[in-house]
């Protein structure tokens, strides 16, 4: 073999040594357009990306309220008839007091009907007649009431590869290392 031959042999020996050496340094593998490759870096910083935000929690409230209802007396089903009867005697008594003979007694009955019907109509009033009246009625609404809480969003993580710093957002906590990609492309 040729002095210069084996110098250029030793030469590619020698830099796919360094190459090679360089790339298991980092836990390389080359992929298969040679061009790109996956390597470790060692997280150097983890900072939690923090960020407050309002928290709304519903509760029920309940209280006793007052409401007022009109009472309107018994309905007719349940109405008294002492008024009319009364009424009626009255009337008759009164109505006696006048005519003589058939007369009175045409009186008496004629009083006794008008006082019956006046017995009536009062009684219908007074059962009728509204009056108030209060009853307790549970009353419940639905309020929000709101805190601040601090809520991790991610992290901020500094890692170093081949001796730089570099900078990455990550929804996760990382570890210690991280994997990063690395593209081999010519300098123009």
């Amino acid at each position: 073999m040729s002095e210069v031959t084996g110098n250029r042999l030793a030469s590619v020996v020698l830099a796919l040594g360094v190459i090679g050496l360089s790339v298991a340094g980092h836990s390389a593998h080359l992929s298969e357009d040679g061009g790109e490759y996956f390597a470790k870096a060692k997280v150097t910083d983890v900072q939690p990306v923090v960020r407050i935000v309002q928290v709304s929690t519903p509760r029920e409230v309940c209280w006793d309220e007052p409401i007022r209802q009109d009472y309107r007396g018994p309905d007719r089903r349940h109405r008294s008839y002492v008024p009319t009867v009364l009424g009626g005697i009255i009337g008759g008594v009164v109505g006696n007091q006048f005519g003589g003979g058939h007369g009175n007694d045409a009186m008496t009955v004629a009083g006794a009907l008008l006082g019956a019907s006046i017995g009536r109509d009062v009684g219908y009033r007074r059962d009728r007649g509204v009056e108030p009246r209060y009853v307790s009625a549970r009353r419940c609404e639905i309020e929000e009431s709101f805190h601040e809480e601090e809520r991790i969003e991610g992290y901020r993580v500094t890692y170093r590869f081949q001796g730089r710093d570099y900078v990455t957002h990550m929804d996760e906590e990382p570890g210690r290392s991280i994997r990063v990609s690395v593209r081999v492309e010519p300098a123009e």
